[in-house]
């Protein structure tokens, strides 16, 4: 495991299983992962047939949160992308991940009610690379109880 003090330099986060957040069994058991290749970490690429999403493109109640999926998002697109703070009428803030300022502007065309204060990301890694050990596909059952059991 990362110390605490260590972001990945991968998966920018530092904690190698801090993902997934929400039914994390039924995520790892059901859903396709994107496996850091350096630490480890899984985080949940699936695309929710229903809303023809993938989980990075959904908002997110923090920074935080959102920085866990942002390498999916980086890795989709095979570019940086970047993290948008988004502010809805009732003052409510939420974070959405955009491939670029496009995304952002056509998103917000689509939903009058949200602003994005200077329309630039509030994190965003420079540049996009590639990692020899990446693995994207679904665990097995042994992997699964291996990384529960770590969380």
């Amino acid at each position: 495991m990362l110390p605490k003090f260590e972001m990945c330099i991968e998966c920018y986060v530092d904690e190698n299983r801090a993902t997934p957040l929400l039914n994390p069994l039924d995520c790892l058991k059901n859903h396709t992962q994107y496996i850091c290749g350096t630490c480890g970490r899984c985080i949940c690429i699936e695309h929710d047939p229903k809303r023809g999403l993938q989980r990075w493109q959904f908002p997110f109640k923090s920074l935080e949160i959102a920085k866990l999926y942002l390498r999916t998002a980086d890795y989709s697109m095979k570019k940086a992308c970047g993290i948008y703070e988004m502010k809805d009428e009732n003052g409510r803030l939420s974070y959405k991940i955009f491939a670029d300022s496009e995304g952002l502007r056509l998103y917000l065309k689509k939903n009058k009610g949200k602003t994005c204060k200077d329309r630039k990301p509030v994190f965003r890694m420079e540049e996009y690379r590639e990692y020899a050990n990446t693995q994207v596909r679904k665990l097995t059952s042994d992997e699964i109880q291996k990384y529960m059991a770590e969380r």
